[in-house]
């Protein structure tokens, strides 16, 4: 409980902690690490540990770490060899004509890794005097908190500052059947790889998963209610990422939707909205996630939530409660691992270091980890086109891989760079391709930098690599002209 002082004349209220942290995900643990580097006394709470997440249990860590980035990219690399060994032929590697995949070992393997991870974490807290607890936090008072433990006992503490940093968790669609499917929490453990998947969904868990189980042998439908997957994103990149799923075997079904689903003899037996029937050994909702605040009592407390129950917050992460902060997913704004750490950094920085920081959501880049994966930064040409006065100006380059002359894959790459034409600022860049989020993170310092194409053009290409494509568009694809962007933006 905070306690009243009489400090030198004046009265000081006495906090247990100067900063109490809900969420023990990337953002939290950034967040409570620089502000006890900065000298604040710091508590966090984090259920505790399982792959799978619940209402009582998580770890600390977050989603990345336990059931999001880091073993979904595990299972992607594991995916990838699928297709390397298929390669590896024309390359004079001879196989026997039969492959085994061993997806126990594979599993085994990512869990002793989340575990891993999971302890580092922990140990990173201790290293920098944070004091961990381990129990489901809510918040009782605009400076209190309670942690209930394992064993049901209920501990409070009083904090100057509270932050809450819960993250989202996966939802289900409302039709009959759902509790027959599972979300991306549960795939990234099943005990036995399906041979058979059904996946509703178009965003970034569900071309991914559809590439894991398509790479690992598995015969996948992937369903989704728009034209194209990836909505949000440049629509050309979409439609290169579509072709490259369905050129790697994966059944597309767009435009389509999921009614029902009824549990058979022969496995879980799928209907779509256009009467197609689909049977399958698992079903994936990667249907979108929701902000995780309803056990947090926080409309109790005041604390103002929007209609998707996401906390609102102001430029600094603040909420309309002075000693009440929020960041990552839980808000809602850029839901992406590394924005969670920068906005607990910001939030550090400004509370105890000093330096009040707003965090800068320009030039944020975006990786979708399909096989081959896309990345990019900055506008799409959508975006660009909405957003800029002038000319634009829209630069590609289509290509077959060096590796892909000698393998035999039909798969191009395909590059893009967005100009405004009057100031020749790079606005956006995008590409589809083998290590395209390596390439990407170098594209986004120089965007960051507000790099000219004519920088890019003057840089020296590092050959032979698919990276020099992005020094080496000379010409344009095509102009949109100020007046044609003004006719689309009024349709």
């Amino acid at each position: 409980m905070a306690r009243k002082m009489l400090i030198d004349g004046e009265v000081e209220t006495k906090f247990d902690f100067d900063l109490f942290v809900i969420g023990a995900g990337s953002g939290g643990v950034r967040a409570s690490r620089f502000s006890a580097n900065f000298g604040a006394k710091v508590g966090i709470c984090e259920l505790p540990f399982h792959p799978v997440s619940s209402e009582t249990i998580g770890g600390v860590g977050g989603t990345c770490v336990i059931r999001g980035c880091v073993p979904k990219k595990i299972l992607v690399y594991g995916a990838s060899f699928g297709g390397e060994l298929e390669d590896s032929r024309n390359y004079g590697w001879e196989l026997n004509e039969k492959l085994d995949f061993n997806w126990k070992k594979l599993l085994q393997k990512k869990t002793d890794e989340i575990q891993r991870l999971n302890g580092i974490y922990k140990r990173l807290l201790s290293n920098a005097g944070v004091k961990l607890y381990e129990g489901e936090g809510k918040v009782v008072g605009p400076n209190e908190v309670e942690v209930t433990q394992l064993d049901g006992t209920k501990l409070s503490y009083s904090a100057k500052h509270i932050l809450i940093a819960t993250g989202s968790r996966a939802q289900r669609p409302n039709i009959p059947g759902q509790e027959l499917g599972i979300t991306s929490d549960e795939a990234l453990s099943l005990e036995e790889l399906p041979k058979r998947a059904v996946i509703l969904g178009a965003g970034y868990i569900a071309v991914e998963f559809a590439s894991i189980w398509r790479g690992m042998g598995s015969t996948v439908d992937l369903v989704f209610r728009k034209e194209l997957p990836l909505r949000g994103f440049d629509n050309e990149m979409r439609a290169v990422v579509s072709r490259n799923l369905e050129g790697r075997g994966i059944n597309m079904h767009p435009s389509t939707n999921l009614t029902r689903l009824i549990k058979t003899e022969d496995g879980i037996k799928v209907t779509t909205d256009h009467g197609q029937e689909l049977l399958a050994d698992v079903v994936l909702f990667a249907t979108g996630r929701a902000p995780n605040s309803k056990r947090l009592n926080l409309q109790a407390v005041g604390v103002e939530l929007d209609n998707i129950g996401a906390i609102k917050v102001d430029e600094y992460s603040r909420t309309n409660i002075p000693s009440i902060w929020a960041v990552g997913d839980v808000t809602n704004r850029v839901n992406l691992t590394p924005v969670a750490l920068m906005e607990g950094t910001c939030f550090a920085k400004t509370v105890f270091g000093g330096q009040p920081s707003k965090p800068d959501y320009g030039y944020v880049p975006y990786a979708v980890f399909s096989i081959p994966p896309l990345s990019v930064v900055g506008f799409s040409e959508e975006e660009a086109i909405e957003h800029t006065n002038g000319d634009l100006l829209v630069f590609t380059s289509t290509f077959n891989p060096m590796k892909n002359t000698i393998s035999g894959r039909q798969e191009k790459t395909v590059m893009k760079l967005l100009v405004d034409a009057e100031t020749d600022k790079v606005l956006g860049a995008s590409m589809c391709g083998p290590d395209a989020p390596e390439i990407m993170q170098g594209i986004a310092v120089a965007l960051k930098c507000g790099a000219t194409k004519a920088q890019f053009d003057s840089t020296v290409g590092l050959h032979p690599s698919a990276a020099e494509e992005f020094v080496t568009m000379r010409s344009e694809t095509r102009r949109i002209a100020a007046s044609t962007k003004k006719a689309q933006k009024n349709l």
